[in-house]
C-alpha cells in the first residue's frame, strides 16, 4: 500500500495493510477498512465510514461521513469503457472522462452491489445486495433489483414503479 499519496485521518483501522490497495485517495477519520480493498487515486471516502472486503473505489467517486459499503461493492467511473482509441492504441488518462459519483452521508450499500458512474445515492439510501444501480438514488429510498429499483423508503412508503 503506497501509503506515501494517501490523506489518512486520525483513527483509521485497515485491518490488512498489505492486502489493500489504497493510492492518491482521502480516507477521513475513524473510517475502518477490510481486506482486499482498492481506492484509487482522487477518490474520498468520509468519517466513520466502513468499506469492506473486495470492494473497488473507483476515481471520481466521493463517500460521505458513516456511509457502509459491503463485502464487493463495485463503482465505475466510464460509461463507455474502450481498451484503446479508434486508431487502436492502448487509452490513457487523455483519452476519457472520469464520471463522478456521490454517495450521501448515512447510506448503505449492500454485498456485491455495482453502482454505475455518474449517479447519486442520496443520504440515507438503503441499496439491496446485488444490484445495480443506474439512476439517481433519492434520499432515505430503499432500492434492489437489476436494475435498481425503489421498493420502499424508511418512511415505509411503497414504490413499485420507480427505478434507481
Amino acid at each position: 500500500m503506497p501509503i506515501e499519496d494517501v490523506k489518512l485521518g486520525s483513527d483509521v483501522k485497515i485491518f490488512h495493510p498489505d492486502l489493500v490497495n489504497l493510492y492518491g485517495c482521502t480516507i477521513g477519520d475513524e473510517t475502518r477498512i477490510g481486506t482486499f480493498v482498492e481506492i484509487q487515486i482522487g477518490a474520498a471516502i468520509g468519517a466513520r465510514c466502513k468499506i469492506s472486503s473486495h470492494s473497488f473505489v473507483c476515481e471520481g467517486v466521493t463517500i460521505e461521513d458513516e456511509v457502509f459499503v459491503g463485502h464487493g461493492v463495485m463503482f465505475t467511473n466510464d460509461k463507455y469503457p474502450r481498451a484503446t482509441t479508434a486508431e487502436g492504441r492502448p487509452q490513457g488518462a487523455a483519452d476519457w472522462t472520469v464520471q463522478h459519483t456521490h454517495v450521501g452521508k448515512g447510506a448503505s450499500i449492500g454485498s456485491n452491489a455495482t453502482v454505475l458512474c455518474g449517479v447519486t445515492v442520496g443520504a440515507g439510501a438503503i441499496i439491496g445486495a446485488g444490484a445495480v444501480v443506474t439512476m439517481d438514488v433519492p434520499p432515505g429510498a430503499i432500492v434492489a433489483g437489476v436494475p435498481a429499483r425503489v421498493i420502499s423508503t424508511l418512511n415505509g412508503s411503497r414504490s413499485a414503479s420507480s427505478s434507481a
